[in-house]
């Protein structure tokens, strides 16, 4: 109350100088409307201060209500975080256990191919061997055909040239003697 005395007071001087023609104070209480004055900021702050209280606190609300929505949206994206970087964990130790697996079984793999090759080759050497053993019999057997053909072919010619009525009849009776015959 004691600045609206003040202004009431600056006001009146102010009025009174301008109605001499020159500065001065009116302190006329009336006169100035200072209670006027006064009866209207006392109602605007009796009824102003429920009103702007009731907004600054809905607005206080609000932010405290943003705030903790906040924090909540930050602990679930801590927690979401976690949880994919957990996961990331597994998959990695997942992925190292599928290579190492994979490692393993293409060593198997390998060493079966490898042993799968080494049972073809000696198969296919036997094969081989088999196969140069039965050309070199039937060969052999070709070759003692042709031998005795020709021998026989041989004995005939010269016994032809050779062997005349006499001597046939010689070699009929040694052999009837060596059967047993005479």
């Amino acid at each position: 109350m004691g600045i609206f005395l003040v202004l009431a007071t600056a006001a009146s001087e102010v009025h009174s100088e301008l109605a001499e023609g020159g500065v001065g104070l009116n302190i006329d209480i009336l006169e100035t409307n200072l209670i006027n004055l006064a009866i209207i900021i006392g109602v605007l702050f009796y009824f102003g201060r429920g009103f702007l209280g009731k907004i600054l606190s809905e607005r206080r609300a609000g932010i405290e209500t943003a705030i903790k929505e906040a924090e909540k949206r930050q602990k679930d994206a801590a927690a979401a975080l976690s949880d994919a970087q957990q996961k990331l964990t597994q998959a990695q130790a997942e992925a190292e256990r599928i290579r190492r697996s994979a490692e393993e079984r293409a060593k198997v793999a390998k060493e079966a191919i490898l042993a799968q090759a080494v049972k073809d080759v000696e198969r296919l050497k036997e094969d081989a061997a088999r196969d140069l053993n039965s050309d070199l019999d039937r060969v052999l057997k070709e070759l003692r055909q042709r031998v005795a053909a020709l021998a026989l072919q041989q004995v005939e010619s010269q016994l032809k040239s050779q062997l005349n009525e006499g001597t046939q009849q010689q070699l009929i009776d040694r052999s009837i003697t060596m059967l047993g015959g005479r």
